[in-house]
């Protein structure tokens, strides 16, 4: 009886049309986004294909690296420097990056949705753990702040500077917890304090091989990609073909597996047409956005001044010409009132305007 029973059900089976099925399944894959993840850059580098990295801080600047297809989005602590103005990443807080990280997430998912691309290409999320995040000997420090911008922060991975052994533990126990990590060494710019200000690394013989060691370290502990910053091309080259997992330069030659660039420095944000702002040598800038937005901020100002902004195209807002006769009837009945009022501020604003012309010792300025 029970023979007969999975005989007729593996008859069952062996008539359903699976091609069908494997139509389907292929229709529902066609509409899911491509995905950058952890093993295909792995793969990247076993091809020989370049990996593109970009920072990125906000829902805007998320969008245009999105639609660029970049295949990782770091948001950076060094938004503390361009964008928040400090002169080093130290003051970043776990807070304020995980507010960046909300902004990116949001921004990356709004760009897909409104893609034309009938699979719009999804970039790995990599969140910088800021300085005094990660450091203590309690490593389960690191993995709790880690977590949280995972889950609050939307981010697919952390980034950890420096090499050392204790580095590495961290990054073996957040990986161990579940968290994918990206390592980075070279010029670690959390440490500044440290190494003595934004120095290239890694230009004698013995600090080369040192960071050949670190970079292993760094793999064996579970990093699925390595950062090498300001080092010198043919030490790049060493660390990558020493290493499965891809190294992402930034000032390290074409040696590495992938590059990556600060958005504001790339695009020229802080660019202006009558001065120079600094760049980092090691930086190309593919855009004057700086140009153009202080010619369009200059073309408004003037705008304005002349009256010739906003012209009745950029007025579009009317009354129907009943509600326009009601109008005037309510402005006319109480026209009295209202320039009554309009004196008495005048008189106000004249009287306060006469004040603050004085100087502190009674005569005028």
């Amino acid at each position: 009886m029970l023979y007969s029973k999975i005989f007729s059900q593996s008859h069952r089976l062996s008539s359903f049309p699976f091609h069908k099925t494997l139509s389907l399944s292929s229709s529902i894959k066609s509409d899911v986004p491509r995905s950058v993840t952890t093993l295909s850059l792995a793969s990247q580098k076993r091809r020989g294909r370049k990996i593109s990295m970009v920072t990125a801080y906000d829902f805007p600047s998320a969008m245009h690296v999105q639609r660029a297809n970049i295949d990782i989005i770091l948001v950076g602590d060094s938004c503390a420097m361009v964008e928040l103005g400090y002169d080093t990443t130290q003051p970043m807080t776990l807070d304020q990056m995980i507010h960046h990280c909300q902004a990116v997430q949001r921004g990356v998912t709004a760009s897909m949705n409104r893609s034309n691309d009938a699979k719009p290409k999804k970039p790995l999320l990599v969140g910088d753990m800021p300085f005094g995040t990660y450091e203590y000997n309690d490593l389960d420090i690191a993995l709790k702040n880690a977590y949280r911008m995972v889950k609050e922060g939307g981010m697919d991975a952390v980034k950890l500077e420096g090499g050392s052994k204790h580095r590495a533990e961290a990054i073996k126990h957040v990986v161990d917890g579940g968290v994918a990590v990206m390592g980075h060494i070279g010029l670690t710019p959390q440490a500044i304090s440290v190494i003595g200000g934004f120095r290239a690394q890694g230009r004698t013989a013995a600090r080369a091989r040192e960071m050949i060691d670190e970079a292993l370290r760094l793999q064996d502990a579970g990093a699925f990609c390595v950062v090498l910053e300001c080092v010198p091309g043919n030490v790049a080259k060493a660390v990558t073909d020493t290493l499965e997992i891809p190294t992402i330069g930034i000032g390290a030659g074409n040696g590495t597996s992938g590059q990556v660039l600060v958005y504001h420095d790339m695009l020229g944000m802080m660019s202006h047409p009558h001065h120079e702002e600094f760049m980092p040598r090691f930086c190309k800038s593919y855009a004057q956005v700086g140009h153009a937005i202080t010619e369009g901020l200059d073309a408004f100002k003037k705008d304005v001044e002349s009256g010739n902004f906003p012209s009745e195209e950029y007025s579009p807002y009317v009354m129907n010409d009943e509600e326009k006769k009601m109008f005037e009837a309510l402005l006319e009945k109480d026209a009295a009132e209202r320039e009554r009022k309009r004196l008495e501020a005048e008189r106000k604003l004249k009287q306060a305007d006469e004040y603050e012309s004085l100087s502190l010792y009674g005569g005028k300025e």
